[in-house]
């Protein structure tokens, strides 16, 4: 089988929920990373791109009708180039690079863009048709995250507990405590903070600029951290998704915008093109659980991906887990045997400082592990995931 390789990649930053992205559509959002790609390899054939695969969890607004055929022919590439959207909620990203992947393996494909997008700020409010003639009871819902249109029967079996009572509930079932799911948020911000002042992301962030009425605004940097935090401030912060409760809005995810690219390509097609290989996508594992602790479902897809790879988490350098919530991320690190603070995790922030534009947050977490086996000269990452409706997601790279 072709070994498939990372060779660039690039994202916007991250905006805050109706921040200074929050007039940019989902496919102009997507269309972005995909022309700064297209800029920095000029000399690439560009209709020898097999596929463009995009993660998009929402689709209900801007991002319908295949955002990943409308953002590549905005970016400017070939009308012969084609675009494929994939969705499994949070981890939409990252499945589409896994799906690009054994594209290049299997030899169905030589040269892919894979990433992802979201836009939560502009995620519409939705209507059903009615029911029966003459309704008069209109049914709304917001799109932004979570569950609409909800089946019945699925509801009687499993329940439809919003994120939050989710994480909720894992950090009742897995005992994770207030202070230490404030402790791993605070570290996140910091660690984030941290990169940020050193300028890390300016490796993997390509400016935006915003048209506005009177005047256009350069987007440079993500928008959601807050490295001012401090422990004391988030143990003032409510529970207000459960009395006693332990999720707070600062030691969770944020709801927020952006967008990222990789260019994918076998040995035979980065030597065509003039590319040059960063990391290899070795494989790719997901995992099911209970709906009600979605949470949990980094923790066997991991498992199940460091079995198949004949690997434990001694050989690993790098795990990018994306911080849906910090009780997940710790029942999760706890379940493989991790100190809470184990160096290798996150280390420079995750999605808790970060942000986590749900299609797009896949994208970023590969390009981040990439980036860190870099700057340490580490050999492995894995980049995992917590998926909505119960699932996990993890992958492992390699770097070349």
């Amino acid at each position: 089988m072709n070994d498939a390789f990372i060779c660039d990649f690039v994202r916007t930053p991250f905006g805050r929920y109706g921040g200074a992205l929050r007039n940019v559509r989902a496919d102009d959002l997507a269309a972005h990373p995909l022309r700064v790609l297209m800029a920095r390899h000029p000399r690439l054939d560009w209709e020898a791109v097999d596929d463009v695969i995009l993660g998009c969890a929402n689709q209900a607004g801007e991002d319908n009708r295949n955002i990943a055929r409308m953002a590549l022919l905005l970016a400017g590439l070939p009308v012969c180039v084609p675009g494929s959207t994939v969705n499994r909620l949070c981890g939409s990203g990252l499945d589409a690079l896994g799906t690009a992947a054994r594209a290049i393996r299997s030899g169905e494909a030589q040269l892919m863009l894979a990433g992802g997008a979201e836009s939560m700020t502009r995620a519409p409010f939705v209507t059903p048709k009615a029911h029966e003639a003459f309704a008069r009871a209109p049914e709304i819902h917001d799109t932004t995250i979570g569950w609409r249109f909800v089946n019945r029967l699925l509801k009687a079996q499993y329940g439809v507990d919003s994120m939050p009572e989710t994480g909720e509930n894992v950090a009742e079932d897995f005992h994770i405590s207030r202070h230490d799911q404030d402790l791993f948020a605070w570290r996140s911000q910091m660690k984030t903070g941290a990169a940020q002042a050193a300028g890390y992301f300016t490796r993997e962030i390509a400016p935006i600029t915003v048209p506005g009425a009177k005047i256009d605004t350069l987007v440079e940097h993500d928008e959601h951290p807050r490295p001012d935090t401090s422990l004391e401030g988030l143990a003032r912060l409510k529970t207000p998704f459960r009395n006693p409760g332990t999720v707070t809005a600062g030691n969770t995810a944020g709801v927020n915008d952006g967008a990222g690219a990789l260019i994918l390509a076998s040995a035979a097609a980065a030597h065509t093109h003039g590319l040059t290989p960063r990391a290899r996508i070795v494989s790719m594992a997901t995992a099911g659980v209970a709906p009600r602790v979605m949470g949990i479902g980094p923790l066997p897809a991991i498992q199940k991906l460091l079995a198949k790879c004949s690997l434990s988490l001694h050989q690993i350098d790098i795990i990018e887990l994306n911080e849906a919530f910090a009780s997940q991320a710790l029942a999760v690190t706890r379940g493989l045997g991790l100190n809470d603070d184990d160096p290798r995790v996150n280390p420079h922030g995750g999605a808790i400082a970060i942000g986590h534009p749900l299609g797009a947050s896949g994208a970023r977490i590969v390009m981040t592990a990439v980036n860190a086996l870099e700057h340490i000269g580490g050999q492995r990452a894995i980049a995992a995931m917590c998926v909505g409706v119960g699932q996990g997601i993890a992958m492992l790279i390699e770097k070349t």
